[in-house]
């Protein structure tokens, strides 16, 4: 009997074969995506310092009280644009986008475009 790997196993395989072609740096961090079942998480990451210099995700007070949920493409939305001002506000323009594995498509896709529209370029 054949026995298929989780989706979280291939998940985590597709990111690191995402992580080995490209890395964050001080002129152009990365913008990396993770999702769980109920909330999203954005971060804008320096890989050459290891330091995450921006971040933004549903459990914060201020983004949970625009949502009526934390989980959906609306919610991605919002987290997009949030986290697009303040990389912005920090001086952040230039981003590599990450997707973390995930299929580009749904929350994630929301999200990036979100994050386009409000000035980030990738």
């Amino acid at each position: 009997m054949v026995s298929k790997e989780s989706r979280q196993k291939v998940r985590e395989k597709k990111h690191l074969k995402i992580r080995n072609r490209f890395s964050g740096t001080a002129e152009r961090p990365r913008l990396a995506v993770f999702r769980s079942n109920n909330h999203m998480y954005a971060q804008v990451i320096d890989d050459a310092a290891g330091k995450t210099i921006v971040s933004a995700s549903t459990l914060e007070k201020d983004v949970k009280a625009k949502l009526e949920k934390t989980n959906n493409v609306e919610a991605a939305k919002v987290l997009g644009e949030i986290i697009a001002k303040r990389a912005l506000d920090k001086g952040i323009e230039n981003v590599v986008f990450d997707r973390g594995g995930y299929i580009y498509h749904g929350k994630v896709a929301a999200l990036a475009e979100a994050a386009r529209e409000a000035g980030l370029q990738f």
